[in-house]
């Protein structure tokens, strides 16, 4: 299981992010150019000294050659809620720029794309929010969740 971020804007959600799979186990992958140097104050201190499985990309085009799986990815666009998704192990969740989404040519290259339900008027949820839940339904599905005994052993 691996979670992208599409160029992002905000350093303290991709330092949340960079946290949370460091947390969970999950790698990550960061697709260039981001709206921030990754050296960014806000990026370290929100990731605190969690760094995780990360790799960086220098664009959509040298993420894309390097694909593992099913390209899942997250959009306030798509049709199908993410909790009706059958995730795979081996699944990259992808989100957006918290200010612009994907292009269109990245929604195309996607296998899947799912929405998260919400109220009417609603436009979208932050992206580190909507990331921790789709990730954490993802590994519930596919019993990838670290074993309660490693928890219980720190």
């Amino acid at each position: 299981m691996r979670l992208a971020l599409y160029q992002p804007d905000i350093p303290q959600n991709a330092g949340s992010l960079m946290r949370l799979c460091a947390c969970l186990g999950v790698a990550m992958d960061i697709i260039e150019p981001c709206g921030f140097l990754l050296s960014d104050r806000n990026f370290r201190r929100a990731g605190l000294d969690y760094r995780g499985d990360l790799t960086r990309h220098e664009s959509w085009e040298a993420f894309s050659t390097q694909k593992r799986g099913r390209l899942v990815l997250l959009s306030t666009k798509a049709a199908q809620p993410y909790a009706g998704f059958d995730f795979a192990p081996g699944d990259t969740i992808l989100v957006g720029r918290e200010s612009a989404g994907v292009p269109e040519s990245v929604h195309q290259a996607a296998d899947a794309r799912l929405l998260i339900p919400m109220r009417a008027g609603m436009r979208s949820l932050n992206v580190a929010q909507a990331a921790a839940m789709v990730l954490g339904e993802a590994l519930r599905q596919t019993g990838l969740f670290p074993a309660l005994e490693a928890i219980c052993s720190n």
